[in-house]
Formats: C-alpha cells, structure tokens, sequence
C-alpha cells in the first residue's frame, strides 16, 4: 500500500511542477487550482506514507529522486526543454542512488 502511494505522491508532484511550468511563471492562471492541488496531494500523501511507518530516508529519498527524474525527462518531451547526456548520465546516477537507498536499508 505503501508504495502505491508513494507512486501516487510522486505522479502529483511531477504534475503540478510541469503544470508550473506550463503556467509560464503562473501567468496563464488556469493552471494554478491544477498546481495547488498537484502539491497538496504530494505533500498528503507523502505525510501519509510517513505515518505508515515507511523511513524518511527510503521515503523521501525516492519522491525527490523520481521526481527529479521524470520532471526532466517529461520536460524534454512535452516541452522540449534541453535534455544533454550528461543530463541523463545525471538521471541514471539519480537511479542508481535511489535503488541503493532502498536495499541498502535491508538487513
């Protein structure tokens, strides 16, 4: 269940960041109540993971990467935003990172 949510809270962070962007600085308003709503549920349900026991580190560890991960990659192809190989040697890093936090915690 954990990890459902975890998923849920990283999809409504990656939409509300690329909605922020789309709103161009906020400019285009009709994007705000998307924005609003995109971060109230990160933030909700990554409180809600917390509470169900999942460690800060694994938790929050693996929101920020992947969010930073698909926001990248996503602002490439919906805006094609500059996207460099170092850029991806940096997302694989991210991956790389994420995967030993999560089974560097198993004992």
């Amino acid at each position: 269940m954990t990890w459902l949510l975890l998923s849920l809270a990283i999809a409504s962070e990656v939409t509300a960041t690329l909605s922020l962007r789309a709103s161009e600085g906020l400019r285009r308003r009709r994007w705000i109540p998307v924005i609003a709503v995109g971060y109230l549920a990160a933030f909700t349900l990554l409180g809600t993971i917390l509470a169900l026991g999942m460690p800060v580190g694994v938790a929050y560890g693996i929101w920020a990467a992947a969010g930073v991960a698909l926001t990248a990659v996503l602002g490439r192809v919906i805006f094609k935003d500059h996207f460099s190989a170092m850029m991806a040697l940096g997302v694989a890093l991210i991956a790389v990172g994420v995967g030993m936090i999560e089974f560097g915690g198993v004992h």
